[in-house]
């Protein structure tokens, strides 16, 4: 078992390690829930009231122009595309996940609907994220498409004449396994089907290649491991030979081909940018262009690459940690092991009792108050077992943090402690 000298010698190794100092981290906290909220870059507070301050303040509408506020949901989504394997002038910085979704997936329903109509099927996994499976459900039923829900494995085999669109998230949020993008987009268009991919739990953490994938659609969350801060701007990606065969369906002024012309007749504007809607968030755009510009710094230090083999390193440490120290409390393991279909979290299972509670929920809460953070997931439903949750961000986490939360996760198993009532009672958000 690897000691605390160990994990601190591998830190001293982590040719990343210089990265962290670009972020504020509480003293005396272990942050292992960047795959839900990233952490604050030391750079946002100040450009933010700078952008305030001085461009809103001083500036005024002169902004738009003389601060560059127009065009930065291009200047941002080429900054994106670099992590995602997309093409300059491919990606816009826009939106939320759940309002991308609607915009894309309506897309490839109307591509569809003219090249195949017979094609009436919509099929995702059971366990994607619910505003994933909302947003399906209600253009689903909206547009006289069937919302078909399968587990991981059943995916190959529903890939049928009937399908017409495949919609995944690249990792899955519960389980931290990572699909095959390249593979699946192969099956998916043998069979004469569309793909849509969510990257929320990828861009930023894990290698994506949009382009080299020939995927059709994608979209992602600019809050998560792209460190922009709470409800920053998503992004959304279309490929260029979609990209202009059809209106997004919120054809909102942003997205004309000359919003300030003020015509009263749409006229899309090329390529994504029709993918824009309404005015755009410039403060809240700002601030996610800080955590990107980390992502340009980690580019001279060996860039997604080196990000993705320390997240498989720090992951790996982990459950080995984990399988050693806390072994006998009945904790399961749903990430994969393989290195290919393992994303940047660890979700660890427990089994429910006999009053079907499995303690998941409390022992979350009680490793919280003891400065380590991770989050809970619910059962699905399917399996008698809920899921605690770890991401590993490795633009700022490190070896001795992972074996400092193993620890302290022993500790509140040994002692018990999280059956105390105050770790037993529930927040809005877990």
């Amino acid at each position: 078992m690897k000691t605390l000298y160990d994990c601190q010698q591998l830190d001293l190794k982590d040719r990343l390690r210089p990265l962290r100092a670009q972020f504020e981290l509480p003293p005396g906290v272990v942050y292992l829930d960047g795959n839900s909220l990233g952490v604050l870059p030391r750079a946002t507070a100040a450009r933010v009231a700078e952008v305030v301050t001085q461009e809103w303040g001083q500036g005024l509408i002169r902004s738009w122009n003389s601060a560059g506020w127009f065009n930065l949901p291009q200047r941002l989504g080429d900054q994106i595309a670099t992590l995602v394997g997309a093409g300059p002038g491919e990606v816009a910085a826009t939106d939320s996940t759940s309002i991308n979704l609607f915009k894309v997936l309506s897309a490839a329903l109307s591509i569809v609907a003219q090249d195949a109509p017979e094609r009436r099927r919509v099929l995702s996994e059971r366990s994607n994220f619910p505003t994933d499976l909302y947003i399906a459900q209600a253009l689903c039923r909206e547009r006289g498409f069937t919302l078909e829900l399968v587990e991981e494995g059943e995916i190959a085999d529903q890939l049928d004449a009937g399908l017409a669109v495949l919609m995944l998230t690249h990792v899955n949020y519960r389980t931290g396994a990572m699909h095959d993008m390249a593979g699946l987009t192969a099956a998916a268009h043998a069979a004469g089907a569309l793909t849509v991919w969510d990257l929320a739990h990828s861009a930023g953490a894990v290698p994506v290649a949009l382009n080299a994938s020939q995927a059709d659609f994608a979209v992602g969350c600019g809050y998560k491991y792209l460190n922009g801060g709470p409800g920053a701007p998503a992004f959304v990606w279309v490929n260029p030979v979609h990209a202009e065969r059809f209106w997004q369906p919120l054809a909102g002024w942003w997205g004309h081909a000359a919003p300030f012309e003020f015509s009263p007749e749409y006229r899309p504007a090329p390529g994504i940018n029709r993918y824009l809607c309404g005015t755009q968030p410039i403060i809240s755009l700002a601030a996610l262009e800080c955590g990107l510009e980390v992502f340009r710094q980690a580019q001279a230090l060996g860039g997604m690459l080196a990000l993705r083999a320390k997240s498989l390193a720090l992951t790996d440490l982990f459950i080995e940690l984990v399988a050693q120290r806390c072994a006998g409390h009945g904790l399961g393991l749903a990430t994969p092991l393989e290195h290919a279909r393992r994303g940047s979290q660890v979700c660890l299972t427990r089994e429910y009792d006999t009053h079907g509670q499995s303690g998941a929920y409390a022992i979350v809460q009680a490793l919280i108050a003891r400065g380590v953070i991770g989050d809970f997931r619910a059962g699905d439903g399917t399996q008698h077992k809920d899921i605690l949750r770890f991401g590993f961000t490795p633009l700022y986490i490190g070896f001795e943090e992972a074996w400092r939360a193993v620890e302290q996760l022993g500790q509140v198993l040994d002692s018990g402690e999280w059956r105390r009532a105050e770790f037993n009672r529930s927040h809005a958000v877990t």
